[in-house]
């Protein structure tokens, strides 16, 4: 306990020996940058994230479209087609199958993070009004 008191008599001594005045506390200027800066990373990190995700989204969503082009091609146009197909038809046909199947699970895991991702911002945002380098971003 005394060193604690020694400690801080000794710190007071050097600040009065040397000048230093005491507490002084930083601008609202340089307050404000060092909080717009702050809250730029979080809402930057919200955007990448949202952008890779959307990137994600339409990548998948034109190859699941070949994919249903594809499958429709294989499947024929006969009424009893399905009877009759070849072995190695039927086989591409489940292979469409699990790949269309898989490619739009995704696309709604996507779509559910894509909404998080904008419930996220939106909250951040409500919560910093005073924020103003939201303009410029989406």
């Amino acid at each position: 306990m005394f060193q604690i008191f020694l400690r801080a008599r000794a710190l007071s001594f050097i600040w009065a020996r040397f000048g230093d005045d005491g507490f002084r506390a930083r601008s609202a200027d340089r307050d404000y940058e060092t909080d717009e800066a702050r809250i730029g990373s979080i809402v930057t990190a919200i955007d990448a994230a949202l952008y890779e995700a959307e990137f994600e989204q339409s990548g998948l969503s034109r190859r699941v479209d070949d994919v249903l082009a594809r499958a429709a091609v294989t499947l024929g146009n006969g009424t009893d087609e399905y009877l009759d197909r070849d072995a190695l038809d039927s086989y591409h046909q489940d292979l469409f199958t699990i790949e269309i199947s898989n490619g739009q699970r995704r696309l709604k895991e996507l779509e559910a993070a894509i909404a998080q991702f904008r419930s996220i911002k939106a909250a951040l945002l409500s919560s910093f009004p005073n924020y103003k380098a939201s303009a410029t971003r989406n």
